[in-house]
This record gives C-alpha cells, structure tokens and sequence, in this order.
C-alpha cells in the first residue's frame, strides 16, 4: 500500500509543477492560491464532485490528472504544499 501511495505522490507533484508553471505563465497563480486559501472545507466537496464526475470528464481531462487535483484537493497538506509550489513560482 506505501508503495502505490509513494508512486501517487511522485506523479501528483510531477503534475503540480507544470500546473504551477502554467499557472504562472498565465497570471492567475496568485488567483488560484487566493481560492485554495478561502475555499477551507469546500474543497472536500470539490474533491467529490471531481471523482463523481471522473465518468464524464474521462473524454476531456485525462483520469491521473483528475484523480491528482480530487487528492489535491481532499487532502489539506497537499493543499498546503500546493499553494507553496505556486507562491514559489510567482516568486521566479
């Protein structure tokens, strides 16, 4: 189980870094750090809707990218590190 968990974490940060970056290079990083920051508890509930909704978004959104922003999102210390990554990047 640790390893499959580990593996999850090393892609869901490969997947961050480039979300950051195209968060950066479209200028709305600090944006998306301010909704993460305000969304509290709301982003549980985003996590759900997204694995409901994995269905239906498979034909528009590839299923680890999805599955990584719900983990993203459920979790509030990737959340955390998250919101780290994109303030680091604004920073370049």
């Amino acid at each position: 189980m640790e390893l499959c968990y580990t593996l999850n974490m090393e892609q869901d940060q490969h997947i961050w870094q480039v979300w950051a970056r195209n968060l950066h290079r479209w200028g709305v990083s600090d944006w998306a750090v301010t909704f993460l920051e305000i969304s509290g508890p709301l982003t549980i509930l985003g996590a759900q809707l997204i694995y409901l909704g994995q269905p239906w978004l498979s034909g528009i959104v590839p299923k680890d990218k999805s599955a990584s922003l719900a983990r993203l999102l459920e979790n509030s210390s990737s959340k955390r590190e998250f919101i780290d990554l994109l303030q680091e990047a604004t920073k370049l």
